[in-house]
Order: structure tokens, then sequence, then C-alpha cells
């Protein structure tokens, strides 16, 4: 049997909106020596891909576009920066997986997994899928899940700990509620009213409306406050953080960024913008997690591959709720 040499995937030739997405048949990749060839059955439509391919960076982000983004023209082809699939090809070097294994892997800032098929190193972040989870549901784990874990990572939790999520019902926000929750802590969500019942589903302890209430005016402090929503700046929330705390900054813009350290200095109070190391064994963890029911998949839309432009214009929206799923038949 001749093995076919291309595959079908979502290309981006320009930026711009939606519409710039089109499904086209490319070279099927071919797995280095330390690579995994997985077969793609469902990634997710993330933020991140929507930043990549608009170029709607936070503010001051300009100077990040040619060097990460592309100049005149996309680097990155190939959106996707999460998989869940079968494992077809390893290379000579690969251990501790076998064609045939179920796995999700995040591929992070090398993109390419809105295709059929995409190579993924044995360095990066891989682990064997949630065995009582289907594609699509272990999928919408990754991208949120393992953000989540790379900041969460990067503070000590327990039970008395009082975390607060700015932007709970995001992929993100999901993700940092449910890990938060397992790691001991009382968790208060921030997100619309329309969005309450979700973030308290997944063991949010108290929700704040954003539109009725001001959570940094509130006088209620927290030793940690996840910033998933663009919104809260340390100039904003220092009176939220109670000595010690920690703003993590999940989102933020080149301002946040260059006053991290110095906010840090002067208030004895950690701010920072940088996720930590998540490895193999976090992210094995977080699939365990899953098949113990410790954390669940959330899912707003799933589309077909050959339905990606409207899938990245639901994201444009900013109405969905956890994940928009791909599923690549």
């Amino acid at each position: 049997m001749t093995q076919t040499t291309t595959m079908r995937a979502a290309v981006i030739h320009r930026f711009g909106g939606p519409e710039v997405v089109q499904v086209e048949r490319v070279h099927k990749p071919v797995p280095k020596a330390d690579e995994l060839l997985v077969r793609v059955h469902a990634s997710t439509v993330s933020i991140a891909d929507h930043r990549t391919r608009s170029r709607d960076l936070p503010k001051g982000m300009w100077f990040y576009i040619p060097l990460a983004l592309g100049v005149f023209r996309p680097r990155r082809r190939v959106l996707g920066m999460d998989a869940a699939g079968v494992v077809e090809a390893v290379g000579d070097e690969v251990t501790g997986f076998a064609p045939g294994d179920e796995v999700i892997a995040m591929l992070g800032a090398s993109f390419g997994a809105h295709a059929e098929y995409a190579c993924v190193p044995q360095a990066d972040a891989i682990a064997q899928k949630p065995r009582n989870l289907t594609f699509e549901e272990s999928a919408s784990l990754v991208f949120g899940g393992y953000t989540a874990l790379a900041y969460l990572n990067r503070v000590q939790l327990g039970t008395g700990s009082e975390v607060l999520v700015n932007g709970a019902s995001g992929a993100v926000g999901t993700a940092v509620v449910q890990l938060a929750k397992q790691r001991g802590a009382t968790v208060t969500g921030v997100c619309s009213a329309g969005k309450a019942d979700l973030v308290r589903s997944l063991g949010a302890d108290h929700v704040i409306d954003r539109a009725r209430e001001d959570f940094a005016a509130s006088g209620r402090t927290y030793d940690v406050i996840v910033e998933c929503g663009g919104d809260a700046p340390f100039t904003r929330v220092e009176h939220s953080l109670r000595p010690g705390g920690a703003l993590l900054l999940v989102i933020t813009g080149l301002g946040g960024m260059l006053a991290a350290s110095r906010q840090t200095r002067r208030s004895g109070k950690t701010v920072t913008f940088t996720p930590g190391p998540v490895s193999h064994d976090d992210l094995a963890g977080l699939s365990r997690l899953a098949e113990e029911g410790g954390i669940r998949p959330v899912i707003d839309r799933t589309y077909d591959l050959d339905d990606i432009v409207e899938a990245h214009r639901y994201v444009d929206s900013g109405r969905k709720r956890g994940n928009v799923v791909l599923r690549i038949p």
C-alpha cells in the first residue's frame, strides 16, 4: 500500500480575519529521530490562535509581531497549540511511546495541530490521553490545563489559601478554578452573570458578577490573584493582595511586563507574567486527574475542520465559555 505524503490542514497565508484561514492539502510531516508523528483527532481554537492569526496582541507588544509572528506573512502557517490523537510513528530515539498510543500534547508556540498530522518532539509536554474521555474532551483539557499548571506551579497553595480568578470562564480560567480547588484553596471566580453557574459548577466557592461588583474595591483580600481577564493590573489589585501574596499575570501588556519586577521589589508581593515549567509528569498528572473526575473538560462548541472559519469567528466574538474544539475527522 502506498502511503500518502500529503494531508489536510487549516492554513493561513496572511494575517487578518477568520476568512484568511483555508483548508488545503499540504505536505505530511516526517518525524525526526526524537519526534512522534501523531494522527490528530481533535484540537482547540484558542485565544493564542486568534492573536496569531489577527496580530491582535496585548497593548505595547507591537515589537513581538515581526520577531515571532512574521513580518509580511505568518511565520506559522498551520495554527493549533494542542492536540489529542493517536501515535502513528516514532523516531528512533523516542522512548515511552509506541504507535497506537492515544495521547495528548501541547505543541505551544510551534503550533501545527490544526491538521490531520503533527510532529511532537518527545521533549515537549506529551502524555497518555485520559482513557475515559473522548478525543474532543481530552483536547479541551490541554491548552487551559497546561497554562493553569504553568502559573499555579509558581505558588504554594493549600488548605486555607484564598485564590481569586479574574476571567474564570475561559479556557485557562476554568482550569485554574478546578486545579486551585484540587490543591485545597478557597476559590473566588470573576465572570459575567451568564457564566456564573458554569464557574460554580467547577467548584468555585464564590462568584462575582464583573458587571455589578468591582472585586478590587470590595476590601476583601486574597493570597493569589490569577489574572486571565485582561483588566486587573497590579495597580488596580495591589490592595486586594495579602502581604506576601502573588499576582499571576496570564494576560498583560508590555507595561505590565516591564513593571512586574519593580512592583515585586517595592511591595513585597510577587508580580509575575512568566509561566513556570510544565513537565511530562505534570501533564500525565492532569490526565490522571481527569480520569478520576478531579478536573472536567469544558467545551462550548465543537466544529469540524471544514468549518474552521466559523470556529475562528466564534472565538473572535469573545463569548466562548471554556474551549472551542476542532474535530479533525
